[in-house]
């Protein structure tokens, strides 16, 4: 796990290729959870994904968690049960803290995401693939979260998004005049 700076140039292409090492050949459709809050800027990453990759690809991805109507605590439980009937492969999306040298830069890593955890919150795990936006360092004042800096998870939300859809743009062989983003 290779952690990528959000405002490298570069940062989509390396999301799309870090997603292919990961994604098993034989996936047909994508499910991307995106998990967060639309009332706490640092909380607000997932939301924001889901919002520029809503209708997007519709074949072949299905997004779960926008701004309109967030994956959060409230209903994460209810979403992780609907997956579990689905057999979906899942890419989960969701803010978190982490060391300093890690602030503002994504890690995409296999395996499932405990949403919460940073807050002492106990969540279902969720995904096949986590990807994770560190938006404030790990030893910060929670309480400083409403107030990060929505510029920088806006682009980071746009690098994350324009990623996921090179991807399935590319593995599902669309034409490169389709359209990235919502």
């Amino acid at each position: 796990m290779r952690p990528i700076s959000y405002s490298d140039p570069l940062a989509p292409l390396l999301i799309r290729n870090e997603l292919f090492s990961l994604l098993p050949a034989h996936t047909r459709h994508l499910t991307v959870v995106c998990i967060g809050s639309n009332r706490i800027n640092g909380d607000s990453l997932g939301p924001f994904v889901g919002t520029l990759l809503e209708n997007v690809y519709p074949d072949h991805l299905t997004v779960i968690g926008t701004l309109q109507e967030p994956v959060d605590a409230t209903n994460l439980r209810f979403v992780h049960e609907r997956l579990n009937e689905r057999g979906s492969y899942v890419l989960a999306i969701d803010s978190i803290v982490g060391p300093r040298p890690f602030v503002h830069t994504i890690a995409i890593r296999p395996g499932a995401l405990a949403p919460g955890t940073a807050l002492g919150k106990s969540l279902p795990r969720i995904g096949d693939v986590s990807i994770m936006g560190v938006m404030m360092e790990e030893t910060a004042d929670m309480s400083t979260l409403p107030y990060t800096n929505l510029h920088i998870v806006y682009q980071m939300a746009k690098v994350i998004a324009l990623g996921l859809s090179l991807t399935v743009r590319q593995r599902y062989g669309y034409e490169s005049s389709a359209p990235l983003l919502a």
